[in-house]
């Protein structure tokens, strides 16, 4: 990932001591973390979101950033109260279960990720599942980023931690951030992609390798799955056009840049996913063709074996009439001689039926 350009010249506006004044508070188990930044460090001690407010605007300067995972209606209802976020937003983010949108209220910014995670299964044809998908909702301020999170596999420590180790970028603000979390998630589905790619090759040879056998379900189960992501990738492409285009004044010039660089890799990834999904149809009608190939030639052996035994059964039913005037009923090598004739006649219809590849 680029590194964003540092904005210089923004003072510390500290107390007179220096001190940062902060409450040590537990972080409730909603509250993933809540921290200040200024001048792109973290101010140390732990804060409570009003604290952590009143400390930014008293300095004029910095932001916060609090991040949660799966908080109900009455735990976010505080922090939205502080920040004066909308309360649409509010329930989008409580219920989850969103498409990935960008929503502009008063002076916030909303905007809903649909994260995935490839599933590890020991071979593509026993998976029930190869993508796992979550949320990320993000309440963007000019002095503030709010991050909500459903799901388990999309969390944002490590992403924070590399951020704090990268003053300059935490020196754009807000803003950084919420570029930072766009570039991860779609990092993630080009990651998603590479799995999937490499599952469709396998299967692939195993559906046009003469003798093997693929399910059809596990295709269309693949295809469920590339559904899945397809919903995940493909409204995100118009959000990510508009903050690079100057949808806000909250996204500033010098990071609008970097969301077109984010586009260019998620349009990447909808073309990969199209490519999925147009070969899995492939597959799809290749195993059906071959299913009913595969009928046909069961069906052409059950055939010609019925042709066979047929001679025998006709011969064997017309000396089973009890008439008592039959072809050589009275003499001694008549029966060797039927018999002969009869295996005769059941291997010459071998060796047609197998000449022509009934066989």
């Amino acid at each position: 990932m680029p590194s964003l350009p540092s904005i210089r010249g923004r003072g510390s506006q500290r107390g007179a001591t220096g001190h940062v004044p902060h409450v040590p508070v537990p972080l409730s188990h909603y509250v993933v973390d809540c921290a200040v930044y200024v001048d792109g460090k973290r101010l140390p001690g732990r804060w409570t979101h009003t604290d952590a407010v009143k400390e930014v605007r008293r300095r004029k300067d910095g932001f916060v950033w609090i991040g949660l995972h799966e908080p109900d209606a009455e735990q976010i209802q505080g922090i939205a109260d502080t920040f004066g976020l909308h309360e649409l937003a509010v329930e989008d983010a409580v219920h989850a279960h969103q498409r990935p949108k960008l929503e502009r209220y008063d002076n916030t910014l909303f905007m809903v990720f649909k994260t995935v995670r490839y599933v590890t299964n020991s071979s593509p044809d026993s998976a029930n599942e190869i993508v796992e998908s979550g949320e990320i909702m993000v309440f963007l301020g000019k002095d503030f980023v709010i991050t909500v999170r459903h799901g388990n596999h999309s969390g944002l420590s490590k992403l924070r931690h590399v951020l704090e180790e990268d003053t300059e970028r935490l020196e754009i603000g807000p803003s950084a951030v919420l570029h930072a979390i766009a570039d991860q998630v779609v990092d993630n589905y080009l990651d998603v992609t590479d799995h999937i790619e490499d599952d469709i090759d396998r299967m692939e040879e195993r559906v046009f390798a003469p003798r093997t056998e693929v399910s059809a379900e596990q295709i269309y189960m693949f295809k469920r799955e590339v559904v899945e992501l397809r919903r995940a990738v493909m409204p995100l492409a118009n959000p990510l056009r508009r903050l690079a285009e100057g949808y806000t004044p909250l996204i500033p010039e010098q990071v609008r840049a970097f969301f077109r660089d984010v586009d260019d890799h998620l349009t990447e990834v909808s073309e990969r996913v199209t490519a999925f999904d147009e070969l899995l149809t492939t597959l799809v009608d290749a195993t059906l063709a071959k299913i009913t190939l595969q009928q046909n030639t069961d069906m052409r052996k059950i055939t010609s074996w019925v042709a066979i035994i047929s001679v025998p059964t006709m011969v064997v039913g017309v000396y089973g009439m009890n008439f008592d005037y039959m072809p050589e009923l009275k003499w001694k090598f008549g029966y060797p001689l039927i018999m002969s004739l009869v295996l005769v006649a059941c291997l010459t219809l071998y060796r047609i039926l197998r000449r022509n590849r009934w066989l």
